[in-house]
């Protein structure tokens, strides 16, 4: 391999104007001159280059080079931007408040976590009783002296005796379990490797869990695919390869499997998935050692979550004839056919997210205009009593106890860190058991919802906030952020970082684009596969119409997203260099034509459909990114990536920014900025998302022209 350094080659010399007073020269850039192949793809007749195929090899000595020489372009650059270390100095300070989750309750035990302010991970505390004295059970700081390891999932025991859990290590989706005994606080010996999107379901004294085979030797365990996802049985102080193999399916390798058990532990539930959308479920009666599963659902239309059980009586969440949920009761003694399935909470106007347990009774929480809303309901599905929640917000986290009347949940808006309520269910009251205190003036700031039309005249919702009495003249900056995918959404939370840009003048705007969940699975369908443009359409008619009611112009405006919307902010940005002035697409999927060959992405094609069908590659040529860039001038862009990426390997961001720096006229500046020893985003320290975030407000504010 060849192991010196890229040569480069200068593109342009950068003059411009800071805050709208003072003249001075924007640094002189010189990109990386990538080399490029003769790669040539052909599908169905048409064919497509790859000239920087050769940047997908994540081991290579050329491609680890080309990341240096990139990183240098781009920490040189925003090394000369004047109030970088004043934003960075900022934001920590902003940041450096206490935080804590709700706690949730295992026997005799509360668990929670807290970060005192700006630690790396935050630290999981247990206390017998909700006013027992909290001890410090598992510090994730201590695991990586960069902070780098994180905790994913925990589960603990039905006696509370044993607590299971997961780390992550830089950034990576591919996690160890480990075990601890509570009442200690010491590991076991426990160890179990290649696990992946997995939950972990006790049964007595071991549980169930989803993994891999270990790939080979000469395997890239960062961007292989994945296949032949199984579920096994561990006991307690056995080692790994002594688990019970449980299910696997040798046909389908292209399938993922969960297991689950209910709250007595006398039934395993195992849902299989081929996509991010729609399950297949099973059921075995774990009293009886030698009974099989029984398939309930046995294909992949739609979405199930078994919410608790009742006997032989499962209580399920789906979407089967209610594109906005429903709560069925299903008697697995019966022939498993949707005729014989009990409508408990039919499906409502308001999409129904989710259902907890509380004292019996059922807790369903509604989304209604991407807003919570949240009711009691008995066992038989009688509407009891709604739980007043003060003005536009979401509860996060709404943590219970079947059996007890109290319950814990986040409060969460735009404008303030999430607050938690204690709340109990007979009395129908609720009080805070936690208020952060953070240096961010909340009172200052308000949050609207308006509906714009778009293209085709669709109604679609967005959250606006900004300061009050904010002049509408057309010379605000704005920070347009959106997603549009995979029956996700975005409503209400608390960003630390976009505090800094709103107590700086910014109006921060988030959309309910088609594609996501905002109001149920036709929400989502309408802007999957070849209806994809819907969501582009949907992200730019609301550029428009904050710039059309003057809240900012197409000067003053910044879009961003995140994975699914690092696809979206890099199909907007090719449709209409003209739309914004600085885009950010982060861990982005760019190369539509070949993203289901990488690590999970097969599991992307309910959303997106695939090259491999004639159909398909005729909707996704017409707006991946990588192949829609053109000789133009576009925003001012950073592109954002890590290096262990597994979700959205790296290589997209690489050939995207390597076409787009080839291509790119004018004098807007377009760099990318590789984090080393990170992934995806999740378990990320809190030391590199201030460091993350410092360089992107500090590229938007430079570039959008804002004083500091």
């Amino acid at each position: 391999m060849n192991k010196k350094i890229i040569p480069m080659i200068l593109l342009s010399a950068l003059a411009g104007c800071n805050g709208g007073e003072k003249k001075e020269t924007k640094p002189a850039l010189t990109y990386v001159k990538t080399r490029k192949c003769d790669t040539v793809d052909t599908y169905f007749g048409t064919k497509v280059a790859d000239p920087y195929r050769w940047l997908e090899d994540d081991k290579s000595a050329e491609t680890g080079e080309w990341v240096k020489a990139q990183n240098k372009v781009t920490f040189d650059y925003l090394a000369s931007i004047p109030f970088r270390d004043k934003i960075k100095e900022r934001l920590t300070k902003i940041w450096n408040y206490a935080k804590c989750s709700a706690p949730g309750k295992k026997g005799k035990y509360y668990f929670y976590s807290k970060n005192t302010g700006v630690q790396n991970q935050s630290v999981l505390f247990v206390q017998e009783g909700i006013n027992g004295e909290a001890r410090q059970l598992l510090d994730p700081n201590t695991l990586a002296a960069d902070g780098t390891a994180s905790l994913g999932t925990i589960s603990v025991s039905k006696d509370a005796k044993y607590m299971a859990y997961t780390i992550n290590r830089a950034g990576s989706d591919w996690e160890e379990i480990f075990v601890m005994d509570i009442a200690s606080g010491k590991n076991l010996k426990d160890t179990i490797k290649w696990v992946k999107f997995s939950e972990i379901a006790w049964k007595g004294d071991g549980f169930y869990y989803s993994a891999y085979d270990a790939p080979g030797k000469d395997a890239h365990a960062l961007s292989g695919k994945n296949e032949f996802h199984k579920v096994f049985y561990h006991k307690v102080g056995t080692e790994q390869g002594k688990d019970e193999l449980v299910y696997e399916d040798k046909k389908h390798g292209l399938r993922n499997f969960s297991a689950s058990t209910t709250e007595d532990e006398k039934l395993l539930l195992l849902y299989g998935t081929e996509s991010t959308s729609g399950t297949s479920l099973a059921v075995k009666d774990l009293t009886k050692p030698k009974s099989d599963f029984v398939t309930l659902v046995d294909n992949f239309e739609n979405n199930y979550g078994v919410v608790d059980n009742d006997g032989n009586n499962l209580y399920v969440l789906t979407d089967k004839g209610a594109p906005k949920y429903q709560l069925l009761k299903i008697d697995i003694s019966k022939k498993p056919v949707y005729e014989n399935w009990e409508k408990i909470i039919p499906e409502a106007g308001d999409l129904l997210e989710s259902v907890s347990i509380c004292n019996g009774k059922f807790v369903a929480k509604y989304l209604k205009d991407v807003t919570t809303r949240l009711y009691v309901f008995d066992k038989s599905g009688k509407k009891e009593n709604e739980i007043q929640l003060p003005g536009i917000c979401k509860v996060g986290e709404f943590d219970s106890d079947k059996e007890d009347s109290v319950a814990f949940f986040s409060y969460n808006t735009f404008t303030a860190p999430a607050v938690i309520y204690k709340y109990n269910i007979v009395t129908n009251k609720m009080n805070v058991w936690f208020k952060p205190e953070v240096d961010f003036k909340s009172d200052d700031y308000e949050t609207k919802q308006v509906f714009y039309a778009s293209k085709d005249g669709q109604k679609i919702p967005m959250f606006i906030t900004c300061k009050k009495g904010i002049k509408l003249d057309g010379n605000n900056p704005c920070f347009l952020f959106g997603y549009g995918g995979f029956n996700s959404y975005y409503s209400p939370e608390f960003r630390t970082d976009r505090a800094l840009f709103l107590e700086n003048g910014g109006v921060y705007a988030i959309p309910g684009l088609r594609g996501g969940g905002d109001y149920g699975e036709e929400w989502h369908k309408a802007g999957t596969k070849c209806k994809k443009q819907n969501v582009f359409d949907d992200f730019i008619a609301a550029a428009d119409y904050l710039v059309k009611e003057k809240y900012t112009s197409h000067e003053k405006l910044a879009i961003h997203g995140r994975s699914n919307g690092g696809l979206l902010i890099g199909a907007v940005m090719t449709q209409r260099p003209d739309l914004a002035k600085v885009a950010i697409p982060t861990v982005g999927v760019m190369d539509m034509l070949r993203y289901h060959k990488f690590t999970i992405g097969w599991a992307w094609a309910s959303d997106y459909g695939t090259s491999d069908s004639a159909e398909y590659f005729n909707c996704l040529i017409k707006y991946s990114p990588l192949h829609n860039i053109k000789e133009t001038e576009y925003p001012a862009t950073l592109v954002t990536t890590g290096d262990h990426d597994d979700r959205v390997v790296p290589a997209h961001s690489f050939k995207f920014i390597a076409t787009l720096q080839e291509k790119q006229k004018g004098s807007n500046p377009v760099i990318v900025r590789i984090d080393t020893n990170a992934g995806h985003g999740a378990g990320k320290p809190t030391s590199k998302q201030i460091e993350e975030y410092s360089d992107i407000w500090s590229f938007v504010f430079y570039n959008l022209g804002m004083k500091y």
